[in-house]
């Protein structure tokens, strides 16, 4: 067979594992929380490696090693933030989440979390989260569905809209019909296909070239270097600043924190913690090698498109099915994302807008079959707006992430930590967050917007707070008990 065959057998092999598992999910799925939240019932592997390839999408594969070819090691700031926001989120916000969530009023969403934990009777918190959440994931799920369309078209030569209709359906499938075990378990093999693609390619790559000694010789000491060639100047700090501050906004991302919620318990969080870090450290020291090793093994040519350098090495170096088996790792990469937006955006129309405007408690068939015809319904907006791969803009991934980290991050933190927080505090807060994220970058200043964003929810929700807190003995009694059970485990029965 060709080259060519040989990467669409491999693209076939891979999108009908996807749809097998979605099929074994969803006869695992038995109702509505399983649904949204898989029965509170996932290993903490599952969760780590879910949460870590929901996280990373395409970046992983193509983003950040290309960045690292053509502008060397000043573009692992981001990483680095990313490392750092990972390790506190898992290390704080997983355990007291998991624990907090079921025992205030089991809230299985992050909107209905915030109502409960802060007895908001007028319901307006809960709904407004929810609007944030459907406005900002229906555009990144098309994002997405654009980057899978583009990524099929130049990959595998075929056609964008088929490439992205295929990558939408496929992903649409295993999430309408799995649920969040469905996106779990898919995101699980997607998470060990991203690690051996960015971990096996670059090693061939080297031994292909001779050792490691040729690929020093072929870098520029600039390129090796966290400062870059200008070394540290106002511009150097300020973007140092910026592309560190990723981090801030793991608190807030809903399609990941939801994976805490998961967990079977508070306890397992530590091992998700392990298992999760060392997932990403090992994948982001493999893309930054890769894209180290790329400048060497394409000294001679060069390279139209930075982000190919994987893609490239891996279609030089491997027989054609193993090499389309990599080009599905980065499809991996940006369908797991698609995936764990499209279960977040379901619940926030389930649970967060539909039960609150519902006039008496629907039945957990109902909630199920509505949860499906909400995934459907989000997927197919999306899907509409990535018809034309220019009316999606792919920028707007990190202005989703600003927006998410700067509403919900610091609210969760307060809500998680501060006994004082309420809802109006936590309402203003977010609002002013969410501005920010708005307006800020009208003011040209460079910074991103998450950081000022991220500060002034934290100010205002405090102030706020401070002003409209009353004592509620079922709140605190809640707060106590959470924290007893992060400390001492989960009590048994």
């Amino acid at each position: 067979m060709s080259a060519h065959t040989w990467l669409i057998v491999a693209l076939v092999i891979y999108f009908t594992a996807m749809i097998a598992i979605g099929v074994y999910a969803a006869v695992k799925t038995k109702d509505h929380e399983d649904y949204m939240l898989g029965g509170r019932n996932l290993p903490p592997a599952v969760a780590a490696l879910s949460a870590g390839a929901s996280d990373m999408s395409g970046w992983l594969v193509m983003g950040l090693p290309g960045a690292i070819y053509a502008a060397g090691l000043i573009e692992a700031w981001i990483a680095i933030g990313l490392t750092i926001g990972a390790y506190l989120n898992w290390r704080f916000v997983a355990p007291r989440l998991r624990a907090y969530t079921e025992i205030a009023r089991n809230s299985i969403t992050i909107p209905s979390f915030f109502e409960n934990r802060l007895r908001d009777r007028s319901r307006l918190l809960r709904i407004v989260s929810a609007i944030v959440i459907l406005v900002f994931f229906t555009l990144y799920v098309s994002s997405g569905m654009v980057a899978g369309g583009v990524f099929f078209e130049s990959a595998f030569g075929g056609d964008y809209l088929v490439g992205m209709l295929l990558v939408g359906g496929v992903t649409l499938a295993y999430t309408l019909f799995g649920g969040f075990l469905g996106a779990s378990f898919t995101d699980f093999v997607q998470g060990i296909m991203i690690l051996a693609a960015v971990l096996i390619v670059p090693v061939m790559a080297v031994l292909a070239l001779g050792g490691l000694g040729d690929v020093g010789a072929a870098v520029d000491p600039a390129h090796l270097s966290l400062l870059g060639g200008d070394g540290l100047t106002g511009v150097t700090i300020l973007a140092i600043v910026s592309s560190l501050a990723w981090g801030l906004g793991y608190f807030g991302q809903p399609h990941i924190i939801v994976r805490f919620m998961a967990l079977r318990s508070a306890e397992e969080a530590k091992t998700a913690r392990r298992i999760g870090m060392g997932w990403m450290i090992l994948s982001l020291m493999g893309a930054v090698a890769a894209g180290f090793v790329g400048i060497a093994f394409f000294a001679d040519d060069g390279l139209e498109n930075p982000e190919t350098v994987i893609l490239e090495m891996a279609q030089l170096l491997m027989h054609p099915l193993v090499a389309g088996l990599v080009l599905s790792a980065v499809l991996a990469a940006i369908m797991s994302t698609i995936s764990s937006q499209l279960i977040v955006c379901s619940s926030a129309l389930v649970e967060d807008v539909f039960k609150v405007v519902a006039k008496r408690e629907p039945s957990q068939r109902l909630l199920a079959l509505l949860g499906r015809a909400c995934v459907l319904i989000v997927a197919l907006v999306a899907i509409l707006l990535a018809l034309n791969p220019d009316s999606t803009i792919l920028d707007l991934v990190g202005f989703a992430w600003a927006g998410f980290g700067a509403a919900f991050g610091p609210i969760i933190l307060l809500s998680l930590f501060w006994r004082r927080l309420t809802a109006v505090g936590a309402l203003s807060g977010m609002i002013v967050g969410a501005a920010t994220v708005f307006l800020w970058p009208l003011l040209g200043t460079g910074l991103y917007e998450i950081v000022p964003g991220f500060a002034l929810n934290l100010l205002v929700a405090s102030a706020v707070s401070r002003m409209t807190y009353r004592l509620d003995e079922e709140v605190e009694d809640e707060f106590t008990r959470t924290g007893a059970i992060v400390t001492q485990g989960t009590p048994k029965p």
